[in-house]
C-alpha cells in the first residue's frame, strides 16, 4: 500500500480548525500558521512542557515554572506575590539595573506594614529599607563601639571616652543601662573624629548607679544604626585618709602613713607632699623644714621652684608614707626628719627628703642635710645641703664672748633661714619662711624653718631665741624651752639655748611630722 502525502492540508471547522501549510508550520485555530505551532486560543497542558525560552505572559493558578530566563514584553503585568519556590533569583546578566518603588516622604507608607520592603525616596536621593520600626537608609555607616575609657563612679561626675568606628560628625546617642538601678538614660554628643566621642556620664546615672553593677553601652549614629554593646562596671569612690570636698575636688590628707585607693581609672592627680621637719640643736641651730614637693596649678614646689607636671593614676593602691618629726638634739644636733611619699608600682615614686636636724654648739657640730637643711650652731661645723627643688639652707650661727653665740635658722621651703647676729643685734637666727598652698580649698602656709636657740648665760646678758619660719616651724630656746615644729606642716624645730653647765646645752624642740595631700575633681 503507497502513502498517501499531501503538500498542504486543512481540516477546519470555524476558526478552530487545523491547518498545515507547506512550510510544516501547524495551526490551531489558525488559517495561516507563522511558527511551527500557532495556536489562536488557550492551551491546556496535563503533562510537562519543555522549552527553552518564553516570550510574551505567563498566567494562570497552580503552574511552576522553574529553572527558565523569562523575557519580558513591552508591557509586562505582575501581581500578588511572587514565589521563588526556593530558588534565587538571579539578575546579574542585567547590566541597565534593577527598578525599585520610587516616592517621596509624603507618600512614605507606614514602616510597620511593610518589613522587608525597599523603596527610593525622592526628596532625598536614597535608598531605604524598613525594619518594621522605621525606615533605615541602606547605605547607612554602621558603628561599632570596640572601648570604653574611664570609670562611672556611684556618686560623682566622670568624663568617658569612647572608642569606634562611624561614629559619623554629629549628633551620637549614647545610651546607659542598667537595669537594677533602673537607669536607662540616651546622652546625645558630637565626636571628635569618626573613631572617638567623650560622654559626661549624667547625673541621672552616677547619682542612681550602685558600685559593682554593671552598666551597658551603646551607641547609634546620626544614621540612625546602632552599635553592639559595652559594659562598665560602676565603681565606688577612692577612699584613704581625712576625705573632704572643696567645689568640684574631693579630697585625701594623710597625717600618718596609709594606703590611698584610686577606683577610677587614670584619674588626674594634685599632690602635696611634704617630709618630716628636722629637729633643732642641742645648744644650736633650727631644724630645716621637710621637703616640700606640690603640682597644684599655681602653686610652687620647695625654693620656690617651677609647678610640678600634672600626674595621672591608674586605678589601683598606693602606699602614703609620712615621715616623722626628727627629735631634738640634747647636747648633740637635732636628728633629721623621715621621709614622706606616695607609692605604687605603675608610677614614678613622689617623695620627699626630711629635713635636717639643726647643728650643736657641742661636738659634732655640724647641722644635717635635709629637703631643706638645719641651721649651724656657733662658729663650728657646716652647714648642711638642700635637696634641689625641695627646700633652701639654713642659717649661720655666730659664737664669742659668754652671751654671745646663737645659732642660725633652719631653712624653710620657700626661704633659707637667716643667720644669727650675738654681737649687735644679741638675737638667734629666725627659720625660713615656708610656701602657701591652696590644695585643701583655703591657702594654708606649710614648711617653716625653726628659730635657732639663743644664749642664756648672763655674763654679758642673754641673747634673744630665734623667730619661727612661718609655716610651723619652731622657736629656738631662750629664757624658755623651744618649741617643735607644727605636725602636719613638716616644720622644723627650734634650736636648744646656750646654758651655764658642764654640757652647756638645753635640748631643742621636736621637728613637726610631715603631710600628703591628694585631690581630684569629681564634678
Amino acid at each position: 500500500m503507497s502513502d498517501i502525502r499531501f503538500n498542504n492540508w486543512k481540516h477546519q471547522s470555524g476558526t478552530g480548525g487545523v491547518t498545515q501549510n507547506s512550510g510544516g508550520n501547524v495551526g490551531i485555530g489558525s488559517t495561516l500558521p507563522s511558527s511551527k505551532l500557532d495556536v489562536g486560543g488557550d492551551v491546556q497542558v496535563t503533562g510537562v512542557v519543555t522549552a527553552t525560552t518564553f516570550i510574551g505572559n505567563v498566567t494562570g493558578s497552580g503552574a511552576n515554572i522553574t529553572n527558565l530566563n523569562i523575557v519580558t514584553d513591552t508591557s509586562p503585568q505582575l501581581g500578588g506575590l511572587l514565589d521563588g519556590n526556593g530558588q534565587t533569583a538571579n539578575f546579574t546578566a542585567n547590566n541597565t539595573g534593577l527598578g525599585i518603588p520610587i516616592g517621596t516622604d509624603g507618600n512614605e507608607p507606614s514602616a510597620g506594614s511593610y518589613k522587608g520592603y525597599i523603596r527610593f525616596n525622592d526628596d532625598d536621593d536614597l535608598v531605604y529599607y524598613s525594619d518594621g520600626v522605621s525606615w533605615k537608609k541602606i547605605y547607612s555607616a554602621v558603628p561599632t563601639l570596640t572601648s570604653v575609657t574611664g570609670s562611672i563612679v556611684d556618686g560623682a561626675a566622670t568624663t568617658l571616652t569612647l572608642a569606634g568606628t562611624n561614629f559619623l560628625s554629629s549628633n551620637l546617642v549614647v545610651n546607659f543601662l542598667q537595669s537594677a538601678d533602673s537607669i536607662n538614660v540616651n546622652v546625645t554628643v558630637t565626636p571628635s573624629s569618626a573613631t572617638a566621642a567623650t560622654v559626661a556620664v549624667p547625673a541621672s546615672v552616677y547619682n542612681n548607679v550602685t558600685s559593682g553593677n554593671v552598666v551597658t553601652m551603646k551607641v547609634t549614629n546620626s544614621d540612625g544604626i546602632a552599635s553592639g554593646t559595652q559594659n562598665v562596671t560602676a565603681v565606688a569612690l577612692p577612699s584613704g585618709g581625712t576625705v573632704t570636698t572643696s567645689g568640684s575636688y574631693r579630697i585625701h590628707s594623710f597625717t600618718s602613713n596609709g594606703t590611698f585607693v584610686n577606683t577610677i581609672a587614670d584619674v588626674s592627680i594634685e599632690y602635696l607632699v611634704i617630709a618630716g621637719g628636722g629637729g633643732g640643736g642641742g645648744a644650736g641651730g633650727g631644724g630645716g623644714a621637710g621637703g616640700y614637693r606640690t603640682n597644684v596649678t599655681g602653686q610652687t614646689s620647695g625654693a620656690s621652684s617651677s609647678t610640678e607636671a600634672a600626674v595621672t593614676f591608674p586605678a589601683a593602691s598606693y602606699t602614703i608614707t609620712v615621715g616623722s618629726g626628727g627629735a631634738g638634739g640634747s647636747s648633740s644636733p637635732g636628728s633629721n626628719g623621715g621621709a614622706s611619699g606616695i607609692s605604687h608600682s605603675g608610677i614614678t615614686d613622689i617623695t620627699t627628703v626630711g629635713g635636717g636636724g639643726g647643728g650643736s654648739y657641742i661636738s659634732p657640730f655640724d647641722s644635717g642635710d635635709g629637703g631643706s637643711s638645719g641651721g649651724r650652731a656657733a662658729t663650728n661645723g657646716s652647714i648642711g645641703s638642700a635637696t634641689a627643688n625641695q627646700g633652701t639652707v639654713g642659717g649661720n650661727g655666730t659664737g664669742g664672748n659668754a652671751g654671745n653665740t646663737v645659732g642660725g635658722g633652719g631653712g624653710g621651703a620657700g626661704a633659707a633661714g637667716s643667720d644669727g647676729d650675738g654681737n649687735s643685734a644679741r638675737k638667734a637666727g629666725t627659720g625660713g619662711a615656708g610656701l602657701s598652698n591652696n590644695i585643701t580649698g583655703s591657702a594654708v602656709t606649710r614648711g617653716g624653718g625653726g628659730g635657732g636657740g639663743g644664749d642664756n648665760r648672763t655674763t654679758v646678758g642673754p641673747s634673744a631665741a630665734g623667730d619661727a619660719g612661718t609655716g610651723g616651724g619652731g622657736t629656738g630656746g631662750g629664757s624658755s624651752g623651744a618649741t617643735q615644729g607644727t605636725d602636719g606642716t613638716g616644720g622644723g624645730g627650734g634650736g636648744g639655748a646656750i646654758s651655764s653647765g658642764s654640757d652647756h646645752g638645753v635640748s631643742g624642740g621636736d621637728g613637726g611630722n610631715g603631710i600628703v595631700i591628694v585631690r581630684y575633681l569629681i564634678a
